[in-house]
């Protein structure tokens, strides 16, 4: 039997991840930037419930719970908003807009997962971010942190969550990024 790493998320559309990826940009030449390993532009996302390896024979029940959550969940705006930092490891950007709705979202997503049978780690509140770069050791992001943190992007309406199954790289190949595929997506709200 076949285990997928997945996750479900929402994805930003191409041009507020244009708008974030033209702020991002400078940071690469501050101080420390190099060590930085930064994510990818096309794999820019919200995660809303990291569900670990899933047994693919689980996927059917998943899919009909998170479709079912997505019903549920109207539609509502959102915007990359401003950066933060997990400690010295990773840099983010952050949201704003309905985050009560992308919670609420988020909730029902870890929801169908576990009535999957899926066992997801200990309940935290949510924290919506999306990742822009890592650190293998303890790194001062605060310089990347201030560069980016009036950032405010353009408002979008999420109206779909994704199931994303994310392939790690295995090739060794320093710098080399894990690689995402949508595996079903939902409309919000119907």
């Amino acid at each position: 039997m076949s285990r997928l790493r997945l996750f479900v998320a929402v994805l930003p559309p191409a041009p507020a991840v244009e708008e974030l990826r033209r702020a991002v940009a400078p940071l690469h030449a501050l101080p420390g930037a190099g060590e930085l390993r930064w994510t990818d532009v096309p794999g820019w996302h919200f995660t809303l419930a990291f569900l670990g390896a899933v047994d693919e024979e689980l996927l059917p029940e998943l899919k009909e719970r998170l479709a079912r959550a997505a019903r549920r969940t109207e539609p509502f705006p959102l915007r990359i908003h401003g950066a933060g930092r997990f400690g010295g490891r990773a840099l983010w950007a952050g949201a704003a807009g309905s985050i009560d709705l992308l919670r609420l979202l988020a909730e029902r997503a870890d929801a169908a997962a576990r009535r999957t049978g899926i066992p997801m780690d200990g309940h935290r509140r949510y924290s919506p971010h999306l990742t822009l770069a890592r650190s293998r050791h303890e790194t001062d992001l605060r310089p990347c942190v201030e560069a980016l943190g009036g950032f405010e992007g353009t408002a979008w309406e999420v109206g779909e969550m994704a199931l994303v199954r994310s392939d790690l790289p295995v090739s060794g190949v320093p710098g080399e990024q894990p690689r995402y595929e949508v595996v079903a997506a939902w409309s919000l709200g119907h």
